[in-house]
């Protein structure tokens, strides 16, 4: 990315208001990058970790597989689920805070013993799922923004800083070269005019 800039002081100074805006916030931003990186991490860990409960939970009531053919899955239903927004190095994420289900009525007496166990079996199920659901999503929310933190540290660190310290070097150059032409040139000028005054 060229730097565009003009060989003078006023674009010399605002080069430097650039470049020591972009030195302070790197520090800022690289922390932010570190962080989101460990959240991600954290939340990638609590979906793998949820995801293998699940699937362990399922494991062991695999052997009951006869029985939830007999079972009525329209029992059970997800009315609502209670969010949250909490933010993470200034990324809003969801936070699960509730899960409110609806079990319809059914007849005890016309029923398996066993359905209100089942019953508890599928919500507690759900609930292991939904969060699992939550922390992945989570983890790309995080995971989205870290890239975007990276990509701008990158900007800053690989292209704008040092652009902006070749742009200033450049203009300190010219200018000192300015400076000592001009100085050069009004040395000359004096000689000049010394010499015509000892000629006269």
């Amino acid at each position: 990315m060229a730097i565009k800039f003009q060989y003078n002081k006023t674009s010399l100074q605002e080069l430097n208001k650039q470049l020591s805006i972009r030195l302070r916030a790197l520090p800022t931003l690289k922390n932010k990058e570190s962080a989101l990186r460990v959240e991600v991490s954290r939340a990638k860990d609590e979906a793998s970790r949820l995801d293998d409960k699940l699937h362990e939970k399922m494991a062991a009531y695999d052997e009951m597989t006869s029985l939830w053919a007999e079972f009525d899955t329209s029992l059970v239903h997800i009315d609502d689920v209670d969010l949250s927004i909490k933010k993470i190095a200034g990324v809003r994420t969801p936070v699960l805070e509730q899960i409110h289900f609806r079990i319809n009525d059914f007849s005890l007496f016309n029923n398996p013993f066993w359905y209100m166990d089942g019953i508890s079996i599928l919500k507690e199920l759900a609930i292991i799922a939904i969060e699992r659901e939550f922390f992945v999503r989570k983890m790309r929310l995080l995971d989205h923004a870290r890239k975007k933190t990276t990509q701008k540290v990158n900007l800053y660190e690989k292209v704008q800083i040092p652009g902006y310290e070749e742009a200033i070097l450049k203009i300190k150059r010219f200018l000192e070269d300015e400076e000592n032409l001009s100085k050069s040139s009004q040395k000359i000028v004096k000689n000049r005019i010394t010499q015509m005054e000892e000629v006269a």
